[in-house]
């Protein structure tokens, strides 16, 4: 028999509350509910500060989407880790 899962989980943990931020944004965006959890309240230089913590910030998701969470992000990794090719946010062609 399968085991339910209830309430909200952890579907990824990164270093910076940017990153988290960034991963939520784009959870909500395909429509899954998702929020962010810092383990450190203050962060390494206070509060409200977006750069690396010492113990990372979860992103949580409700349980009977963490698998397509998951999916989700672990396309949008593969995505930034291989890169578009185009580093200009503008095509100029005035050779």
């Amino acid at each position: 028999m399968a085991q339910q899962r209830v309430g909200w989980v952890t579907a990824a943990t990164y270093a910076s509350g940017f990153e988290a931020d960034l991963a939520v944004a784009s959870l909500e965006a395909m429509g899954v509910p998702a929020q962010s959890r810092s383990n450190d309240t203050v962060g390494i230089f206070g509060p409200g500060f977006q750069g690396a913590t010492a113990r990372g910030v979860d992103v949580l998701v409700p349980a009977d989407a963490l698998d397509v969470a998951r999916a989700a992000l672990a396309d949008a990794a593969a995505a930034a880790a291989a890169g578009d090719g185009d580093d200009e946010p503008f095509d100029d062609d005035e050779s």
